[in-house]
């Protein structure tokens, strides 16, 4: 089973393998209504945990979007330059933004669960 964490910044973890998928929150995508570009980061990229990797900008805002985990970029959701609302159709599907090969897979124990995360949501209403 695949297991996907999320931080407090509404960035979501989905690991297969040593590789983590990472893209924004369907609550993100909701609060920025329609995506109409991502800038993405180039492959071989090193980020850190909490440093901005992307940005997205909807009709309401640009918003970075902060690397949940440290690790090198393997690959970038390309769809997404010709077609960037594919993040409000499936956020946490084909809408991810990049593929991260990680330096430092303990700090996954640092994100939240799916149920942690729905908890934090619950206080922002």
């Amino acid at each position: 089973m695949t297991s996907v964490r999320y931080t407090k910044d509404h960035e979501y973890v989905r690991v297969e393998g040593d590789v983590a998928v990472v893209g924004i929150s369907d609550y993100a995508q909701q609060q920025l209504g329609d995506v109409v570009f991502v800038e993405l980061p180039e492959i071989g990229k090193i980020v850190t945990k909490g440093g901005e990797a992307a940005v997205v900008e909807s009709v309401k805002a640009a918003s970075e979007v902060y690397a949940p985990l440290s690790g090198e970029v393997v690959e970038v959701n390309s769809e997404l330059e010709g077609a960037p609302g594919l993040v409000n159709e499936a956020a946490e599907g084909k809408g991810w933004f990049m593929k991260l090969k990680l330096s430092n897979p303990a700090e996954l124990d640092e994100l939240l669960n799916e149920h942690a995360y729905k908890d934090f949501l619950d206080t922002l209403a």
